[in-house]
């Protein structure tokens, strides 16, 4: 980590934004005239952005257009490498950028899709640690991304696997910064709406709050045509109300770049259209996302943050060109410092209420999850520090816009065993299309061997030039076509199905450790799962009327642990497991014995 020297005033308010440029180079229409534009609207935007990252901005030459018009404002920025074409990620901030690496997703596209371009700019997350004052409690961690693109409606969506791979991943990141005690901002475009499985991941294994939702909780959860959204039976939202209330960031009648092909021909003709507010604006929806965390706070000096404001940004078009700056809006939160003295009474009011009273409990259900899952369940420990939010059924439509939102972490939560089961179902059918199309390549490139090699005993024995030509011209292209195959189902192929075998092996260890929440403790080893009931365990050591039949009883679960504990030892020291060493560490870690104890 480099040093750098930092003023000795931390910040009381942080202003952060979140945009997707629509940087596609030899694609996107204006492009250069419409980046240029982006860096002055950021520098223009009020209050000023202080920690901004930006999406698909896919070339050097771009990202200095933006920093030469933000640098007096946003003086600290990175422009992130990854990929074939580059990952189209940066970072600008107000305040020293002192680490910084890329991490890119295991699973993100596939090459054959080329004229989609997920694989090739190698997606991932830019991950960066902000000093905005003196010591480690002034550290921010920062993580932007760009999950992989829906092609099709959700049901149909081929990737929708990958996407969710890729929201585990920058939930695990987070949760890691979260545990080494930094606030955590998340930002991006996550290509995801808050119905689904991906974002319930991240809300739940990362202790992340949707700043959109903390402060607008009756948000849409997509667009109408969502089925969750319709069984929902509201009134179909104006383009304002989607702005306004549901933050909507893409698809808007207010965007040019939605528009019928007749409507942008008008744009380049130059006859302008004003689209009323009041219009109906069925397809918008949220797809990008500032999640924020005051992380796992063990030191009682680092600081404390709240959601102070939300909204939706950089809507207006280009001055001369009269089109949107990008298919996207941004999004722009402000986050507030909360004074050491108020922390100081929410921890002497929480001592007067005990942790299991269920009144208490209750209340203390807060911003770690979302009101959204109402079955979501969570092994909550409350923080003296947290804010409340009254229950789902109780929360009014349209909560005063001046409430903010105290964020602070809990100890970790688990979705559903039900939604697990989902996951794995998307990730089996994931595993069976990627071992067919690894066949069929294999198969191709087998076949197109043997052709090859009749083509040339063809020639042989061929007597006509004009013959041994088209048998050489077939072979060859044959021949390229079957090696393309063949390394494709070889090497890409096995390459998907290892990402895929770890996301599956993840997510059941994850769905064990929620059975257990139900009743049961789960200790996932290599597809073996055993599970034992608390209530019979509390029964053995509870014993009967007879006090030596509850010693006899409790020995002998004594010795059930140790051989259990025998059978991690075998599987870890085996050469099957010595792939999951990592996921190993964290599941051992988790072991809870017959007897509670850790």
């Amino acid at each position: 980590m480099s040093r750098v020297e930092v003023g000795l005033d931390a910040p009381s308010t942080i202003n952060i934004l979140t945009y997707n440029c629509w940087g596609l180079k030899y694609l996107a229409k204006y492009r250069v005239e419409r980046l240029l534009d982006v860096g002055r609207c950021i520098a223009t935007t009020v209050p000023t952005p202080e920690i901004v990252g930006l999406q698909e901005c896919w070339t050097q030459e771009d990202y200095f257009a933006i920093r030469k018009q933000t640098r007096h404002l946003l003086p600290y920025g990175k422009f992130y490498y990854s990929g074939i074409f580059g990952g189209g990620l940066a970072i600008l901030s107000r305040w020293p950028i002192v680490e910084s690496n890329m991490v890119r997703y295991p699973l993100n596209g596939r090459p054959t899709a080329f004229f989609r371009g997920d694989w090739y700019v190698g997606k991932g997350v830019a991950c960066a640690t902000i000093q905005t004052g003196q010591g480690r409690e002034n550290m921010i961690d920062v993580f932007c991304t760009h999950l992989h693109a829906p092609y099709a409606p959700e049901a149909n969506d081929s990737y929708m696997c990958h996407r969710t791979a890729q929201a585990w991943e920058i939930a695990r990141l987070m949760r890691q910064a979260a545990e080494r005690g930094h606030a955590v901002i998340g930002l991006g475009d996550f290509n995801l709406t808050p119905s689904s499985l991906a974002y319930q991941l991240i809300t739940t294994h990362a202790p992340m709050q949707d700043v959109w939702r903390a402060l607008h909780p009756d948000s849409s959860l997509g667009a109408t045509t969502n089925q969750l959204e319709m069984a929902r039976r509201r009134d179909m939202p104006s383009a304002r109300y989607n702005l306004r209330e549901n933050g909507a960031t893409c698809d808007s009648v207010l965007n040019t770049w939605r528009w019928s092909k007749q409507q942008q021909k008008q744009l380049l003709k130059g006859n302008s259209i004003v689209v009323d507010p009041m219009t109906p604006d069925p397809r918008a929806k949220r797809l990008d996302y500032i999640f924020f965390s005051n992380g796992f706070n063990t030191c009682p000096a680092t600081a404390q943050w709240r959601i102070e404001s939300a909204k939706v940004g950089m809507t207006e078009r280009h001055p001369t060109l009269d089109c949107s700056l990008s298919d996207h809006f941004s999004v722009e939160a402000t986050i507030t410092r909360i004074p050491q003295a108020s922390i100081s009474n929410a921890d002497a009011l929480h001592k007067r209420f005990s942790v299991h009273d269920q009144t208490t409990d209750t209340a203390l259900r807060t911003l770690t999850n979302t009101s959204l899952h109402p079955t979501l369940y969570t092994s909550y420990n409350p923080s003296p520090t947290s804010s409340f939010l009254p229950p789902p059924s109780t929360r009014t439509p349209s909560p005063p816009k001046t409430n903010s939102i105290q964020l602070s972490a809990s100890s970790q939560s688990y979705l559903p065993p039900s939604t697990y089961d989902e996951i794995l179902a998307l990730i089996s059918s994931d595993k069976d299309r990627a071992q067919r199309q690894r066949r069929l390549r294999l198969v191709h490139f087998v076949a197109s061997v043997i052709i090859s090699i009749i083509c040339f005993i063809a020639i042989w024995w061929s007597k006509n030039a004009g013959v041994s030509f088209m048998l050489v011209f077939i072979s060859t292209l044959n021949f390229g076509g079957g090696v393309v195959q063949g390394l494709i189902g070889g090497l890409f192929e096995g390459h998907e199905l290892r990402a895929l075998k770890e996301f599956e092996w993840e997510i059941e260890a994850a769905k064990g450790l929620a059975e257990k929440g139900e009743g049961k403790e789960v200790i996932p080893i290599e597809g073996i799962t055993k599970q034992r009931s608390l209530k019979e365990n509390r029964r053995v050591e509870e014993g009967g009327e007879n006090g030596e039949r509850k010693s006899s009883s409790l020995e002998h679960g004594k010795e059930e642990v140790e051989s259990e504990k025998e059978l991690w030892e075998r599987v870890r020291a085996s050469e099957e497991y010595s792939g999951k060493e990592n996921n190993g560490r964290r599941a051992q870690g988790r072991f809870v014995d017959f007897h509670g104890n850790a």
